[in-house]
């Protein structure tokens, strides 16, 4: 097993991800009234991040429960993945690729079906990190402490030998609560510190 890891969440840390407003302004065009295709799509969502609906289907339930034609569902499904997706937060990516060989590295991600290829052919994240393990595919989400079990059996880790970075606080508690060290993301000069000092602590044991 590797002496120590670095485990990173995706949306709000690799990826800056603000509220687009995409969902409201769905609404809107649709004459609905505010929250209205968030309560439509909940369950959606929900089978989305864990899994257990394919990509097809979200759409089909889109056209479905929204009542829209092929093109606008098409731009629905374009207005979200580009609030998922964000842009890179190039200063901790580029961090992050120069630990490659020092440690173990890892991706734990609350995710959605299609992600993983989005991801990949946007960002690469699989040439920055050793193993990422998003929700979708596990069928488990952040906080479950399955989750982390996941993470750290992928990458042959063990839990107190990792840091574990998210930008939700029960995240951070969960992944301590498991085991893991832990650090909540607020900005990248403190994670960078954060996790130099994890590292500098396993070079000394």
């Amino acid at each position: 097993m590797s002496a120590t890891c670095v485990i990173l969440d995706i949306g709000g840390v690799l990826e800056i991800t603000p509220d687009t407003g995409w969902v409201r302004r769905w609404d809107g065009r649709l004459g609905l009234p505010p929250g209205t295709v968030n309560e439509r799509m909940r369950d959606v969502w929900q089978a989305g991040s864990v899994g257990s609906i394919s990509e097809q289907d979200v759409q089909r339930q889109v056209a479905a429960r929204l009542g829209l034609d092929g093109p606008r569902v098409e731009a629905f499904m374009s207005d979200l993945w580009d609030e998922y997706l964000g842009t890179p937060n190039d200063e901790l990516i580029d961090y992050v690729r120069g630990l490659r060989g020092t440690c173990a590295l890892g991706i734990l991600s609350n995710s959605f079906v299609g992600a993983r290829e989005r991801e990949t052919e946007r960002y690469h994240f699989d040439e920055l990190v050793e193993q990422i393990v998003y929700s979708h595919e596990i069928g488990i989400e952040k906080p479950d402490p399955l989750a982390f079990e996941a993470a750290c059996a992928t990458l042959d880790v063990l839990p107190e030998h990792c840091l574990f970075i998210d930008d939700v606080a029960v995240n951070v508690e969960a992944a301590r609560s498991a085991g893991m060290h832990a650090h909540l993301f607020q900005d990248n000069a403190r994670t960078i510190t954060r996790i130099a000092a994890h590292l500098d602590t396993a070079r000394a044991r």
